[in-house]
């Protein structure tokens, strides 16, 4: 990195702001853990991003006490599945029976659920989210990982942290 990269150091840096690297950077905040997620676009809005939160993913929402205000973004609850082939309706799928908190599939554009896992993480003081922040490479030390390089509009960045 130039001499001039700005330096932040944190307890756990995560490379990636879809599903999977927003949460873990959120609930690492949430429990007090200091986190930078970089992301390298300037927002969440990509076609090919998908458009289902399984139940699964509704009930992580209810235990961390987040699902009423997540279902008040707009989307369709989809209780049951099925398929007509030919003259024949095959049932593929009912969430009716589910012991979670959403017995359905809520249909929400991906950018909706990272934008709100955002929103999320900002009333944490420990959660640092760099958009426009592509990360270059690894910062080795002695053998082990010890950060991030990455390119920002502000200028080159080095995040250094004791997980990556």
């Amino acid at each position: 990195m130039p001499a001039d990269a700005a330096v932040l150091e944190v307890d756990c840096c995560v490379v990636g702001g879809g599903p999977a690297g927003m949460m873990v950077g959120l609930l690492l905040a949430r429990a007090g853990v200091k986190v930078a997620v970089l992301e390298k676009h300037g927002d969440f809005l990509r076609d090919f991003r998908g458009d289902t939160v399984h139940p699964s993913t509704l009930q992580a929402m209810a235990d961390l006490g987040w699902l009423d205000d997540f279902l008040k973004l707009p989307h369709t609850e989809v209780r049951s599945l099925s398929a007509q082939i030919g003259d024949e309706t095959i049932h593929l799928a009912d969430f009716h029976g589910l012991k979670t908190a959403a017995r359905f599939v809520a249909l929400m554009p991906q950018w909706d659920f990272l934008d709100f896992l955002a929103g999320q993480g900002r009333r944490y003081p420990t959660f640092d989210l760099r958009m426009k922040a592509e990360a270059l490479g690894a910062i080795e030390l002695g053998g082990r990982i010890v950060g991030v390089q990455a390119r920002t509009p502000d200028g080159p960045l080095e995040v250094r942290a004791q997980l990556v």
